[in-house]
């Protein structure tokens, strides 16, 4: 496979990674919602490219909130979404990306936590959120839209 870029999202990015949300994931959300993420935390907010083409990205955001782990409050970082398109899925992509955004989570924002929700089926992305040191903190009933379940995962960092 050709070298993977992972960089910090940029305004003319927003129409391919809305349309590979749209390809991937059955959440959508309004340009609105993109593009204030990409306005507040662009620099958390990271697309993956194949040779100059976007295959991937990760959306996220800081918040603060009571440690999963501690029960202190704290600051923490909330993956929001992530998808890889198909045909570039099981290469690391993923891995590649949270990876950075984990990095810097820690160090550009000092959060002290990630967190994420996942479908309970989405049984590929449950497994590499453990293998990169996710834990479940318990399953949240009817998180989606369509009613399924939801895994909620946090790392200390």
């Amino acid at each position: 496979m050709s070298f993977i870029r992972i960089r910090p999202a940029v305004m003319d990015d927003i129409d391919m990674i809305i349309a590979i949300n749209v390809e991937c994931l059955p959440e959508h959300y309004p340009l609105s919602f993109w593009m204030e993420h990409l306005k507040k935390w662009g620099d958390i907010f990271y697309v993956a490219e194949v040779d100059n083409e976007i295959v991937g990205y990760v959306l996220s955001r800081i918040e603060e909130g009571r440690s999963h782990f501690k029960g202190s409050y704290i600051k923490m970082g909330h993956i929001i979404s992530i998808a890889v398109r198909e045909k570039f899925r099981r290469k690391g992509i993923a891995t590649y990306m949270i990876l950075t955004l984990l990095n810097s989570l820690k160090t550009i924002h000092r959060a002290e936590e990630a967190f994420l929700e996942v479908r309970i089926s989405n049984e590929p992305a449950v497994k590499l959120y453990e293998k990169l040191g996710f834990t479940v903190i318990k399953r949240l009933t009817q998180y989606y839209l369509d009613g399924e379940d939801a895994l909620l995962m946090a790392k200390t960092l």
